[in-house]
């Protein structure tokens, strides 16, 4: 059996382009060259899929997907943003605090801080644009 190489990470959503603009400023990937300089318009459907990549190469690509239905429960996946990783207590929190500070103003919504526990370090709830729960790790 071959062993997998590469995979990519596939939202369903409404907008594409307005998804993956998002995911593209979050993370520091790379738009397609088709979203260079796209600004979603009200009441004016984008491309039907768009997708991002890590321009080192070493995360996965991410792809969105236009699907007719709206979002209805919580995620069964989501994706984790690592930025403190090593971190404990306070400074754990500043960081997870810091970066939701920037992703706000890029169409973040700010769900919940779960603190830490016994088992678990804190981390930070969040939504994307379209509502897709994600986490500050």
């Amino acid at each position: 059996m071959a062993s997998v190489k590469q995979f990519q990470v596939t939202f369903d959503c409404a907008e594409p382009a307005l998804v993956a603009r998002f995911w593209c400023d979050a993370l520091g990937y790379v738009p397609p060259p088709s979203l260079e300089g796209y600004a979603p318009q009200p009441g004016v459907q984008g491309p039907a899929s768009a997708w991002c990549s890590d321009p080192t190469g070493v995360g996965p690509r991410l792809y969105f997907q236009r699907v007719p239905e709206g979002k209805v429960v919580k995620n069964r996946v989501h994706l984790d943003i690592r930025v403190g990783t090593g971190l404990v207590g306070d400074a754990r929190v500043a960081a997870l605090e810091a970066e939701c500070a920037r992703l706000i103003p890029l169409g973040a919504t700010r769900v919940r801080l779960l603190v830490a526990d016994e088992e678990n370090e804190s981390c930070l709830v969040m939504q994307d644009v379209e509502g897709n729960e994600f986490c500050l790790d």
